[in-house]
């Protein structure tokens, strides 16, 4: 089992995370201090479960290979050389053309769930946290897409993880996205198909999830495209604003050699 009271923050350079109130967390932050991921558990992204990326594939949905608009949710899998925390560097390659910067949900599991229904969902949350789920942007949702989503640091999660109990409405939280130069990306967790619990439920309904995974909600349609030589911020209802920078793959190299 995996409780939280309060909020967990993971700072770089130290073993173990801290448990705190909101305000240290903000008092800390404020200071420039960078951080790891506050959990590091299984994570598993969630796609097209916003209503206007559906939207946006129009009649592609009813066409091969699709045929019909999903019945049960998309996931794939972030993995573990994918995580990173709060003032992240981005290596950004040199024939991308750009990132996606994914803001989203992370619904972080307190108990293992297995066959849960949707009325008892919650009861095995411990909290919630930002993700930027980052992406070389691509067209296909049907092939998997390891090359464009589980790049190093790809996974962006923090800077806090917040335990559930103080967040009363997560199927009505602002996510908010910006990139230097370009105007603010805002998007609300109402627009989702799925509501957290109902995305548990069915989650569960085909696979287990352990204490301290990461269920993300999914990204909404239209997140920011970011590039070398720019930082974002992204965020989670009144959370802890996530700080990040993209860098040229190339100068990243050669800083670290």
């Amino acid at each position: 089992m995996f409780a939280l009271s309060d909020h967990l923050l993971h700072l770089e350079g130290e073993a173990l995370p801290r448990e705190m109130d909101a305000q240290a967390v903000r008092g800390l932050l404020a200071g420039g201090l960078a951080c790891r991921a506050p959990v590091t558990g299984a994570v598993y992204g969630t796609l097209l479960n916003d209503r206007a990326s559906l939207d946006a594939l129009g009649e592609a949905m009813h066409a091969r290979p699709y045929d019909a608009p999903p019945e049960a949710p998309i996931l794939y899998v972030k993995p573990r050389n994918t995580l990173a925390g709060h003032r992240a560097q981005i290596d950004v390659p040199a024939d991308a053309p750009g990132i996606e910067v994914g803001v989203s949900l992370g619904i972080v599991l307190g108990r293992t769930a297995t066959r849960v229904q949707e009325h008892h969902a919650l009861d095995y949350v411990a909290g919630y946290t930002t993700v930027a789920d980052l992406s070389i942007p691509h067209a296909s949702v049907y092939r998997p897409a390891v090359r464009f989503r589980a790049r190093d640091r790809f996974c962006v999660i923090g800077p806090a993880l917040v335990a559930k109990r103080h967040v009363a409405t997560p199927d009505r939280l602002a996510l908010t996205a910006r990139v230097t130069g370009q105007r603010d990306f805002t998007a609300n967790t109402a627009s989702f198909v799925r509501g957290v619990a109902r995305l548990i439920a069915d989650v569960t309904d085909f696979m287990t999830l352990s204490p301290g995974d990461i269920l993300t909600l999914g990204a909404p349609h239209g997140v920011p495209i970011a590039h070398a030589g720019e930082q974002a911020v992204v965020a989670a209802g009144g959370f802890a604003p996530l700080q990040l920078s993209f860098v040229d793959t190339a100068q990243s190299r050669g800083a670290r050699s």
